[in-house]
Parts: C-alpha cells; structure tokens; sequence
C-alpha cells in the first residue's frame, strides 16, 4: 500500500474512533429517557442497512483514490469515504448501546421501510433516479440494496485506471448515493429517535449535494450516469 493509502485508512480508523465517543453523548441520553428501539424497528433497520450500503461507499472510494492521479476526484473520494466511515462509527455505535445485533439472518435489507409509511415512494434522487433499484429489498441484478455496486461492477472498477476509474467511480457513486438517499429518507419518515432522524436528513441533504457535484464531474469528462 502507498503512504497515502495508509495515511487515509488512518484517518478513517480515527474517525470511527470519534463517532463512537459521539455516539454515547448524543444518543444515550435521548434513548434512557425514551423506549429504546427494539431489533424490527426502522430506527434499528436503518442503522443496519446503512452501515452495510456505507461500508460499500468506503470501499470504492479506497480503490479509486489507487487508480487515478486526478486531485479533484481524489479529494472526493477521501471525503466521501471519511463522512461515511464516520457515520457507519455512529450507526453501529447506536447498535451496540441499544444492545441490537449488527446482523439478523434471515432478515430481507431494507424491510423496515414499509413499517406504517410508504417510504419506499421517496426516491430521493438528484438525477432522475439512477440506479435507485427497488427500495424495500434486494434487488433482483444482484444488487444487496437499492444503489450499491455488484461484484462485477467492483473488479471492473478495480481494474480501470486514470480517466476510465474517474468515470466509472463517479457513476457508481451517483447510483450509490441516490439509493442511500432514498433510504435515508425513509429514515426520517419513520425512525423514533431523534438524533438518528437529524442524521438521516443530513444524509439526505448532503449526498444530493454530492450526486450534483458528481455529475458536473463527469460532464467535465464527457461522460453521463449510468441509466
């Protein structure tokens, strides 16, 4: 590995750090005075599937920061896989003191979003919805969850360099981030704690940014999002 590479798995082992001392401050207060969420809730099942579908995020970015020496993409990939290292930190973190287990077997992703509210209708994108896939499970492309990349689609990034990584990075990463939107959305519609739906809505709010920010990127190299 570079030193670069190091240097970023680093800092994202401190920020997960962080998020853990974040996470006893800000939600164990909310969740002793309040019912805590129990394991079918869609405060629980959302910290779940959204640390699965982050880790993802963190993975592709890792790859792409080896493939190409383009700053500008460089740059966004280590903010991207920080922000959401970090926050994988904090849903996990909220797991444990809930005293919820991280996986549940047998458990389809994402049915949490049709506890009361039709959540799966927010499709959150800021593109026209690119690779949102179905929002209430796996999808059936082999696709784990809306948005996120096959195996296919990871050894082919890992094998590109240069341009070819930049663009193939960017239109994984606006499916990818439109499906977390959506899914994010459903949080704020239907989780019980309060910190976790202001997490959530930044989520929301900052990756749209980001898709925006994405597809500018790929225009710049005459290219478009996936269909």
């Amino acid at each position: 590995m570079t030193r670069t590479h190091w240097a970023a798995i680093t800092a994202v082992v401190l920020a997960l750090l962080f998020a853990g001392a974040a996470t006893v401050a800000s939600a164990g207060g909310e969740t002793s005075a309040a019912r805590t969420p129990t394991g079918d809730s869609a405060d629980a099942g959302f910290a779940r599937d959204m640390s699965v579908h982050h880790q993802q995020a963190v993975e592709m970015s890792f790859i792409v920061r080896d493939r190409t020496k383009d700053e500008e993409v460089r740059r966004l990939a280590y903010d991207i896989a920080n922000t959401q290292a970090n926050q994988r930190g904090m849903m996990l973190g909220w797991l444990d003191l809930w005293e919820l287990p991280k996986v549940v077997a047998g458990r389809e992703p994402m049915e949490w979003m049709h506890q009361g509210t039709d959540a799966s209708s927010a499709d959150g994108s800021a593109h026209g919805g690119h690779g949102s896939g179905h929002a209430g499970g796996a999808a059936d492309d082999g696709r784990l969850m809306p948005g996120m990349a096959t195996k296919d689609e990871l050894e082919r990034l890992g094998g590109l360099s240069g341009r070819q990584a930049e663009v193939f990075y960017l239109q994984l990463m606006i499916n990818h981030h439109n499906g977390g939107v959506a899914m994010a959305q459903g949080c704020v519609d239907l989780c019980t704690v309060a910190t976790e739906r202001d997490l959530a809505q930044g989520m929301v709010d900052a990756q749209r940014s980001e898709v925006e920010l994405m597809v500018g990127l790929l225009k710049k190299r005459g290219a478009e999002p996936l269909a």
